[in-house]
């Protein structure tokens, strides 16, 4: 307890001569854009007054890092709620960092939800589905809440995609992640490629893929892929594009 004391007396002195330069940083990084979060009495809660203390006085990326370790073991041993507390800490703490958005939203819809679908400990199929969605709801918010912090990457837009691809089957707003993370500085050129994939499946949309995917086609004569194709010569037909307006049979 006397060394506890001591650490928390400490690390309140240190907090209050970083104050200044800390307020200074904060309207600077805030100027630039680098929008943070505040910390609270629920992170006070998750973390514990000596750790909450701790990121008060300027440690958020040590304790970041220490959270995160501890959410890896909480993973190892399938303790899927202290998981997500955890992670809900580590963003918390590090709003900035892409990979622990990234990470939160894969061990919640992918490995979280396997484990709900597959738990022996519950007989109801439709509860296990149930529990499974719910983690896929989880992860889709970790990239939502990551996106607002990270507005101008294309990571964790191109997550989001993906997710709503791979476990919604929402290829309507896959297609909309994917052109919006390929607009974003840095962006791979596949993505605005794969977004035309996703719209040619989303009723309504096919006009869009078409038209975004026939500009590619045109555009790039050297990387005229197999399913780019493919998928042109599919919505020509669901378009009935003129015969003399379609693309060449063979794949270059």
């Amino acid at each position: 307890m006397i060394r506890q004391a001591i650490a928390i007396a400490l690390l309140g002195v240190f907090g209050i001569i970083k104050m200044p330069a800390e307020k200074s940083l904060d309207a600077a990084q805030r100027q630039a854009g680098l929008r943070g979060t505040a910390l609270n009495l629920d992170l006070r809660e998750q973390v514990g007054q000596l750790s909450f203390l701790a990121a008060l006085s300027g440690f958020r990326s040590p304790l970041a890092a220490f959270l995160w370790i501890e959410a890896h073991n909480a993973w190892e041993r399938t303790e899927w709620g202290r998981m997500a507390a955890l992670f809900d800490a580590v963003t918390t703490l590090q709003p900035r960092s892409l990979p622990y958005w990234d990470m939160a939203a894969w061990h919640m819809a992918w490995n979280a939800s396997t484990a709900a679908l597959q738990d022996t400990l519950q007989p109801s199929e439709t509860l296990r589905i149930r529990n499974q969605r719910q983690y896929f709801r989880l992860g889709r918010e970790y990239l939502e809440r990551g996106i607002k912090n990270n507005p101008e990457s294309f990571f964790l837009y191109r997550s989001l995609a993906v997710l709503l691809r791979d476990k919604f089957e929402d290829h309507c707003g896959a297609g909309e992640a994917f052109i919006r993370a390929s607009q974003l500085p840095g962006a791979p050129g596949y993505l605005a490629r794969f977004a035309g994939y996703e719209w040619a499946k989303c009723p309504g949309r096919e006009q869009a893929a078409y038209d975004l995917l026939r500009a590619l086609y045109d555009a790039e004569p050297g990387g005229r892929k197999p399913t780019l194709v493919t998928t042109l010569k599919e919505l020509e037909k669901r378009l009935d594009v003129p015969i003399r307006q379609r693309i060449n049979s063979e794949v270059e």
